[in-house]
């Protein structure tokens, strides 16, 4: 493709000689011979340090934000931002061709995007998935490495679904992506807006920040799809040209509500309120599963589909891997896997199985290294406020020691007349949780959900907790 082409929409700043470019890169390590490589500058390194370099193994040019004095270098205002329209003009413009649906928040990505995925093609929608727990042609599943994949990561995948005949996409946007530029460009025929609590300031550094970075979405849509309930569900779109549809819980006003809910330990059921009422059975237990199937819905009917179509299929719906996941286990008590690794996310789980525990609600969770610190004792807390039996241990140490995370995590119990445990050793922990469960137990396995390793200080290593807890039944 020529470098002209590849450049189309962007402006920039000094002339250029044409020349033929195979591939699109940010990354100084793949680079090679007839590559064009995009100077980024990260938070530890600078592309534009070695953009000489890059021209020397022989690629066809560098794009830069400065003039570096280089014979093919091409200035822009922001690399960043020209990063995602030159992959997408790498190949084809093909999120053109989708119907794209965008979902943000703290809480309730994955499992709504899922949702929404089933929905469209129970109604004969092909469609394609990109989230944290995998990326999805159709059937056909793509290892997910970040919860919204880089610029090119990204435009392939839409491509792969173009090709594949896929009509709909939908994807998780994260907070960081948003703020990197990572969808600049791309345009959402709806984007939808779960809830807002406090993660990721660690990268954002103030709550004003991610919340404007979470704002970015529903400036790129046409329709936003929004939770009234929520304290930021109306702010999030305050003042933007999109059309806005809301859908709430305890709102009574919102366009779409759920009314006269009821939990069982194999789903939630409600009736379905607008100008039309339909009962709604999700297969997924927990309060928050009337949230999610609701905010799938209202996103789906949004689209333009018949009412009694959607409240069918969302009946037919499963569960999402490593969401409120039942592991099998031939006990008298039950094990969850969930993935709640926030202050928000894990009130939430603990308080929708509370509403439908027979026994006591035993929670082992931790907390992630190298990420925000002020969380971990507000997870302590609510753990020992809301479960029957605490067990503190280590979750994804990272660099840091599983010790002194526990530590800061204890900080947060310290007062509560709630019994724990603390087995830094998570294994260990697994294995004191099931050996101490009693009949009717729930015993909640919170923070790793669909991860399948555990990165420790010295590595990472292959952890998937559906195998530990069958490896120990099985002993």
């Amino acid at each position: 493709m020529k470098l002209s082409q590849l450049l189309k929409g962007i402006e920039v700043k000094n002339e250029y000689r044409d020349t033929e470019v195979c591939e699109v890169t940010a990354d100084s390590r793949v680079a090679k011979e007839g590559y064009l490589f995009i100077c980024i500058k990260g938070a530890t390194f600078d592309g534009h340090s070695v953009a000489a370099e890059m021209l020397e193994r022989g690629a066809a040019a560098v794009v830069v934000e400065r003039d570096l004095g280089l014979e093919q270098q091409i200035v822009v205002d922001s690399t960043r931002a020209a990063l995602s329209p030159i992959c997408a003009n790498f190949f084809g413009n093909p999120a053109e061709r989708l119907k794209l649906i965008g979902l943000t928040g703290t809480n309730g990505k994955t499992t709504t995007t899922f949702l929404i995925k089933q929905i469209l093609e129970s109604l004969g929608k092909k469609t394609g998935l990109i989230g944290t727990v995998q990326n999805m042609v159709g059937d056909e599943v793509y290892p997910a490495h970040y919860t919204t994949p880089d610029p090119h990561e990204l435009q392939s995948l839409f491509r792969k679904m173009v090709d594949a005949g896929c009509e709909y996409c939908v994807m998780e946007v994260s907070s960081q992506a948003l703020a990197q530029g990572r969808v600049s460009g791309v345009h959402f025929m709806t984007a939808a807006f779960t809830n807002l609590t406090q993660d990721h300031l660690d990268y954002h550094k103030t709550w004003e920040n991610y919340f404007a970075a979470k704002r970015m979405l529903f400036e790129q849509c046409d329709t936003a799809v929004t939770n009234v309930d929520d304290a930021y569900g109306m702010p999030i779109v305050e003042g933007l040209p999109c059309k806005v549809i809301t859908y709430g819980v305890t709102n009574l006003m919102s366009d779409y509500t759920a009314r006269n809910v009821t939990f069982a330990a194999n789903g939630v059921k409600y009736e379905l309120v607008c100008d039309q009422i339909g009962r709604v059975e999700c297969p997924i237990p927990g309060r928050f599963s009337v949230y999610n199937s609701l905010c799938a819905a209202t996103v789906v009917l949004s689209l333009g589909f018949n009412f009694r179509d959607v409240v069918i299929a969302v009946s037919k719906c499963n569960g999402v891997r490593g969401r409120i996941e039942v592991v099998p286990t031939d006990t008298d008590y039950t094990v969850i896997i969930d993935y709640a690794h926030s202050p928000d996310g894990l009130e939430n789980i603990i308080r929708s199985l509370r509403e439908i525990a027979k026994g006591r609600v035993v929670t082992l969770f931790g907390c992630g290294g190298d990420r925000d610190k002020t969380k971990r004792p507000k997870m302590g807390k609510i753990a020992a406020d809301l479960s029957d039996f605490c067990i503190v241990t280590s979750d994804n140490p990272r660099s840091e020691d599983a010790g002194l995370i526990i530590k800061d995590i204890l900080a947060g119990m310290e007062g509560t007349k709630t019994p724990y445990q603390v087995v830094e050793n998570r294994k260990d922990a697994i294995r004191y949780a099931l050996e101490h469960a009693k009949q009717d137990d729930i015993i909640l396995l919170a923070g790793k959900g669909h991860e399948t390793y555990q990165i420790l200080p010295n590595g990472t290593i292959h952890f998937d907790e559906r195998e530990v807890v069958a490896e120990i039944l099985t002993q």
